[in-house]
């Protein structure tokens, strides 16, 4: 199978080749369009995004991933709607770069809240809200979100695409504390290293809901971003309670559903080894990052941007 490639972000580095790969996945190379591709896109493009761009190089792979997906698909197919699900001990603001882009692309974007309570139920809270959208889907997830997205999208025939980011994509009976990978720090550490806990309403017998430690949450989930924009995230993450990731999967979306998978090297949440072997099992066209974490959708939202337009322009 052959996919796009995606352009080139200076910040992001480069993209790796593993030839230890079957020859039907492509390993994409991050954001390949040089600067002065970028610019003549600027330069072409009627996008407001593109215009207020400037010439920075965030603001050159933003206009060239604008011009993409404004151009790719024929003018009477109809746009998919992009849903971005967030993992754990974070929220929907995660999607805000892509969110930018793909809405100044034109796209109907939604970033929705992923309750955090259990996967069968998280899961069909996301199947409930996908069934309300007219059109195609592309469905994308992030961390534990990738465990939701394969089970909601299972047997719902507008999902055409699945995206998955630093994610987890369980088999049937796998869970997804089960998936981290064993040089995970998830692994590595013992529960009182890793969170603190607290009690909630409702809770099933037994399980609590976690919050990951400063010093964890700052040197291991979001490694690569500024101390300082870390030290918020970490104040205001969500709770996840162990029941997500306990409840063993039921459905395997990607068995049947095209998927794209992104993976950073430097994940220390969800291991590159781990990632890569759901990748490979689930048939997907495959994206390795060189460098980021776990919040790579954050500090490299165009970089996963690329691999959500792949998925979205393959429906053509």
């Amino acid at each position: 199978m052959t996919t796009p490639k995606t352009p080139n972000r200076r910040r992001a580095g480069w993209a790796l080749r593993l030839s230890s790969l079957p020859a039907r996945l492509r390993i994409l190379l991050a954001l390949p369009a040089a600067a002065a591709a970028a610019a003549a896109l600027v330069a072409s493009s009627g996008s407001p995004a593109a215009a207020a761009a400037g010439t920075t190089p965030d603001g050159l792979a933003q206009a060239s991933l604008v011009h993409q997906l404004d151009r790719c698909l024929p003018d009477r197919q109809a746009r998919p709607t992009v849903v971005l699900v967030h993992g754990a001990w974070a929220d929907a603001s995660s999607w805000s770069g892509e969110v930018a882009t793909l809405q100044a692309a034109g796209y109907d974007v939604r970033a929705i809240a992923n309750p955090l309570q259990d996967l069968t139920t998280d899961s069909q809270y996301v199947a409930d809200y996908l069934k309300t959208i007219p059109g195609p889907v592309v469905l994308v997830g992030h961390s534990y979100g990738g465990a939701v997205i394969t089970n909601a999208a299972a047997g719902l025939a507008n999902v055409k695409a699945l995206v998955y980011v630093d994610a987890s994509a369980p088999a049937p009976g796998e869970t997804n504390g089960q998936l981290s990978g064993a040089a995970s720090i998830l692994t590595k550490d013992t529960p009182a290293q890793l969170f603190f806990t607290t009690s909630y309403p409702g809770a099933p017998a037994g399980a609590s809901e976690l919050y990951l430690n400063e010093n964890i949450f700052i040197h291991n989930f979001a490694s690569d971003l500024p101390s300082g924009e870390a030290e918020r995230l970490w104040a205001s993450q969500r709770g996840a309670s162990t029941a997500a990731f306990n409840t063993p999967s039921k459905f395997a979306a990607w068995k049947t559903i095209p998927s794209w998978y992104f993976i950073s090297t430097n994940d220390q949440i969800i291991t590159a080894a781990s990632e890569l072997a759901m990748a490979r099992r689930a048939h997907s066209h495959i994206t390795l990052f060189h460098g980021g974490s776990h919040l790579t959708l954050i500090s490299h939202p165009n970089a996963v941007t690329a691999v959500i337009a792949s998925a979205v322009c393959s429906l053509r």
